[in-house]
């Protein structure tokens, strides 16, 4: 049997994995590399192996290099069903390396119930643990257990982003795009264009190129002071054996 942490570069996945290892410390460590997301997520990923103490896995998809290509290709952005570059990037990636008997880890925290238990209706093949629900462990305790390490968070997170996955999310509403449209207009430039080759949207009922600067709201995450007596409760976790 296999304990497999999925870690994403976000915060809540690091926290995750941290307490994956402290319950199981033959836990493996997996990354599915995403050519899309900012480049500083290469050095929290390090930072974070350091903590683990082990190193980080990457995977990658074997037919696309990035998201763009998947769009590109595939004609197609998003849909009810969610985005497609999620299924190519990531899904797949996982369903590659997974094998009968893993127990997996998700960093899903205390405000995703809702999330956790429709994926696991989407994935019943999968062992899906969630040691944040278990732990009712919420996104800014996580930002304070990885500022109390010393490491410091991803960029995107310091930008203001409620994440540290991809720039320029097809899932995103008109409040992110116009975040992104500030702090990366090459990417909301390159997506407004690539919508009106496919003759899409990624946003429902608008175009980019005629979105109004001032539509939507996107609430910038606040990251919290890391004061003195900031602790890491991480490390009270019992250590099991692997079985």
């Amino acid at each position: 049997m296999r304990h497999v942490s999925w870690f994403s570069c976000g915060a809540a996945s690091a926290v995750a994995t941290k307490l994956a290892i402290a319950q199981h410390p033959g836990t493996i460590v997996v990354r599915c590399i995403v050519e899309n997301e900012d480049p500083d997520n290469d050095r929290f990923a390090n930072d974070c192996a350091e903590w683990f103490n082990r190193p980080v896995l990457e995977l990658r998809s074997a037919k696309y290099k990035d998201c763009w290509q998947v769009w590109e290709e595939r004609r197609f952005l998003n849909g009810p069903a969610g985005a497609l570059c999620t299924v190519e990037m990531k899904k797949k990636v996982r369903q590659r390396f997974q094998q009968p008997g893993d127990i997996q880890y998700f960093g899903f925290t205390i405000e995703e119930v809702t999330r956790s238990e429709r994926f696991i209706e989407n994935n019943l093949e999968v062992d899906a643990r969630f040691p944040l629900i278990e732990s009712v462990i919420t996104k800014q305790d996580c930002f304070k257990k990885i500022q109390a390490q010393g490491i410091e968070l991803p960029r995107m997170y310091q930008l203001g982003y409620n994440n540290a996955n991809c720039i320029g999310c097809v899932k995103g509403g008109m409040g992110y795009w116009n975040k992104v449209r500030v702090t990366h207009p090459e990417v909301f430039n390159r997506m407004a264009l690539l919508e009106r080759d496919i003759g899409h949207s990624c946003i429902k009922g608008v175009f980019l190129d005629e979105l109004d600067p001032e539509r939507g709201r996107h609430e910038d995450v606040t990251l919290p002071e890391c004061g003195l007596f900031c602790y890491d409760g991480v490390e009270e976790v019992r250590e099991e054996e692997v079985e």
